[in-house]
């Protein structure tokens, strides 16, 4: 008895002793609310699904505008409301600055040394301003423009010679095609050795990145570290990838010495930027070769994936709905007039519905459905806490289909835009495809330019039907998640002339 009496006068005194020596435990956070959790994996039994971005948005409808997800060991917030993306992206911009980092995407972006996932520092800043004054300025975008041209005109011609023989035309692999050719030509200039190679290890990597690893789930299991296999694969593309485009600018060095166009800058192709800039050695941070490797996979992510997905979309929504593609093809060809054989940039003014179709398909189908962020510091949104390191994900898609900002969501309706000044320039937060903020894409313009330039086209010069004696209600439009949400089925069309002359 005497010994029970002793030991609960220690366990009293000692809980006596934290009390009044001041340590209590830290006041509790004001946390979002969110699903249940289990021991170890979180929440993920709520959110592993085949689509991902549908699940977590049927989640935010139940949970509210800010949801706390446990992915694992990994804690997420996600952001569902034009409200509370306006406080991420504006308000707070700086506070959500960082990008949410994961295993996978620190070995892709070789530590940080691009634009896409390396975290907001003066290193960054920098990457972000040569993207921007030397990849994307006047001269660039004109040099883009001529090559827009040319790669259409050739897609163009490759469905006339298929229409010839009765073939129909999968949109989905010119679409892929088109973007590839396009912006290979805007970074190398034109083919170069082991592309198909270069290019299918791009492939996939972006479907590594765009799934779920357990090693992005699980950072500091041991375990699994050693069973996951994304991670070894990830380094091997990678690895595979450097040894490429250390080929090419070993060999680009080579021309580049020899005075073969080094002297001027009125041909560069963004490889060449790159290189000028190494050489001239005046950035604050150097270029090395990891971080020009990291650069050419932000543009190839970001330039090709996400472009070729938004066009075999805006085919499949018009073909979904007749009434819209005859308004369009009606818009093209009144405002254009007859004869005429490539459609650029110059024109894409006058075509006000165009415009309005891709902006609807960009709203049913952004290229990001749930656009990664993460604290960089303590902060508050809509009253709660958000504690510093922790994921953040804007959930695009489902303010893009909330009724609160767009009558009748699910519904097709280029007319929406009728008459309003919502755009994906950043500040309508309903409507934020492209993103917001300093980490808002530095792109766009380049991406809708050849959106809209492609679809022109292929609205002017072809009428579009489904092969054999299918109706529009009967095409599969199921998704497939990913780096970007695609079609799980490729697209499958027939083509029919319309202007012949001078194609």
């Amino acid at each position: 008895m005497e010994g029970w009496l002793t030991l609960c006068f220690i366990a009293v005194s000692t809980l006596l002793a934290v009390w009044f020596s001041g340590g209590k435990s830290k006041p509790k956070k004001h946390l979002p609310p969110g699903p249940w959790t289990l021991p170890v994996i979180g929440s993920l039994h709520h959110v592993l699904s085949v689509l991902p971005h549908r699940t977590i948005t049927e989640l935010c409808r139940r949970h509210g505008p800010l949801m706390l997800l446990k992915l694992g060991e990994v804690p997420t917030v996600v952001v569902s409301s034009a409200e509370a993306v306006e406080q991420v992206m504006k308000t707070n911009d700086i506070a959500f600055s960082y990008r949410r980092t994961t295993e996978l995407q620190d070995i892709v972006g070789f530590g940080g040394k691009g634009i896409i996932f390396a975290p907001y520092d003066n290193r960054w800043r920098q990457m972000r301003k040569v993207c921007i004054m030397e990849l994307l300025n006047s001269k660039q975008v004109k040099r883009m423009e001529d090559i827009r041209a040319e790669e259409v005109g050739r897609l163009l011609r490759s469905i006339i010679t298929a229409t010839a023989v009765g073939a129909t035309v999968n949109i989905s692999q010119k679409a892929a095609a088109l973007s590839n050719a396009v912006v290979t030509r805007a970074v190398f200039g034109g083919k170069f050795a082991r592309q198909e190679e270069y290019l299918r290890e791009i492939n996939q990597l972006l479907e590594l990145l765009g799934g779920f690893c357990l090693v992005d789930l699980f950072p500091s299991s041991r375990l699994v570290r050693w069973f996951s296999t994304c991670e070894r694969r990830t380094k091997k593309s990678c690895d595979l990838i450097q040894h490429i485009i250390t080929g090419v600018l070993d060999e680009r060095k080579v021309v580049r010495a020899a005075g073969d166009g080094a002297c001027s800058t009125d041909d560069e192709d963004l490889l060449d930027v790159l290189l000028r800039l190494q050489e001239e050695d005046s950035l604050a941070y150097p270029l090395t070769t990891e971080n020009i490797t990291t650069v050419l996979f932000d543009i190839f992510a970001a330039g090709t994936d996400t472009t070729g997905t938004a066009l075999e979309w805006a085919m499949s929504e018009l073909i979904c709905h007749p009434e819209a593609m005859a308004k369009a093809q009606l818009e093209v060809r009144e405002v254009l007039g007859h004869g005429r054989a490539i459609i650029g940039n110059s024109d894409l003014a006058k075509l006000h519905y165009l415009r309005m179709v891709i902006k609807e398909v960009l709203r049913l189908h952004p290229p990001g459905a749930l656009l990664p962020r993460k604290t960089r510091e303590d902060c508050k949104i809509m009253g709660y806490d958000m504690l510093k390191d922790t994921n953040i994900y804007i959930n695009v898609f489902a303010i893009s289909r909330d009724p609160r900002y767009w009558n009748n969501p699910e519904e097709f309706n280029p007319g929406r835009f009728e008459n309003n000044n919502v755009d994906y320039n950043g500040n309508s937060f309903e409507f934020t495809p492209f993103g917001g903020g300093r980490r808002q894409c530095p792109g766009i313009a380049f991406a809708t330019s050849l959106l809209e330039i492609t679809l022109a086209n292929f609205l002017y010069h072809f009428n579009w039907m489904l092969p054999g004696e299918a109706s529009s209600a009967s095409l599969d439009m199921s998704e497939k998640f990913g780096f970007t949400i695609g079609r799980t089925s490729n697209l499958h069309l027939k083509a029919i002339p319309y202007v012949r002359s001078t194609i």
